[in-house]
């Protein structure tokens, strides 16, 4: 009911600024709700969507998969901490931007070049995370580990991976939110198609309903996905970590 409330709220003073402002510069709920359908009609909508969204998938996973392994090397050897280390500050303030542009300059205008730059940005985040829960293992576990003879698979699974469920949830969440960003900038600046292409034609015509409407859907798709799946894995993530009373 308070989301509801306040999404209410926030539709309230957008209808009520467009009043003040004008139809050209901010329009009102009613006409952007009308190109959303019009553009839903016409199939260009979901067409755009489903780009967006897939590259976010594949990055999102590469990223991830690549960043909790490093982090988690990272973390438990001290040489390739400190191997890796400045590699790590470099990338953690390198702009998106740089990434982006370096990535279709050397590999063209391609939907690898745009993958691979969004995994990028979102990498070094990983890292770090998943570096610091590496470091807060438990070393009496990987004792009790040893002296009951466990596999190392075996071990990994049932006494380090639950250690790291609460770090790997909260790059996640994170990550998953700088990915949302990154590729509306990478389809702005390289890619025929998707949410952030679409943002870039509305704003070189100047056509603002059609700006908000695809970055209004973008917005509801993300909040869709972060209640349903983000939310719901990070509670079960952390579900045997004592909660305040």
């Amino acid at each position: 009911m308070l989301r509801l409330l306040s999404f209410a709220l926030l539709l309230a003073i957008w209808w009520i600024a467009a009043l003040f402002v004008g139809a050209a510069k901010l329009p009102s709920p009613p006409a952007v709700l009308d190109v959303v359908v019009a553009e839903a009609s016409s199939g260009a909508l979901f067409l755009h969507l489903g780009a967006t969204l897939a590259r976010v998938s594949f990055a999102f996973v590469l990223a991830m998969s690549l960043g909790s392994a490093i982090g988690y090397l990272m973390g438990r050897v001290k040489l390739a901490d400190r191997l890796g280390d400045p590699w790590l500050i470099l990338l953690l303030n390198l702009p998106a931007l740089v990434v982006i542009v370096l990535a279709y300059i050397w590999a063209g205008l391609t939907e690898a070049a745009a993958i691979a730059a969004i995994a990028i940005n979102k990498l070094p985040t990983a890292i770090v995370t998943l570096r610091e829960g590496a470091r807060t293992l438990d070393r009496s576990l990987d004792e009790m580990a040893s002296v009951f003879a466990m596999p190392r698979w075996r071990a990994f699974r049932h006494v380090v991976l639950p250690q790291l469920a609460p770090y790997i949830a909260a790059s996640a969440r994170s990550g998953l939110s700088l990915v949302w960003k990154i590729v509306l900038v990478a389809e702005l600046l390289g890619r025929p198609n998707g949410v952030g292409f679409e943002i870039g034609v509305a704003f070189q015509l100047f056509d603002t309903p059609r700006l908000l409407a695809y970055s209004l859907t973008f917005a509801a798709v993300v909040l869709v996905i972060e209640t349903a799946l983000v939310q719901p894995f990070e509670a079960r993530a952390t579900r045997w970590r004592p909660r305040a009373a």
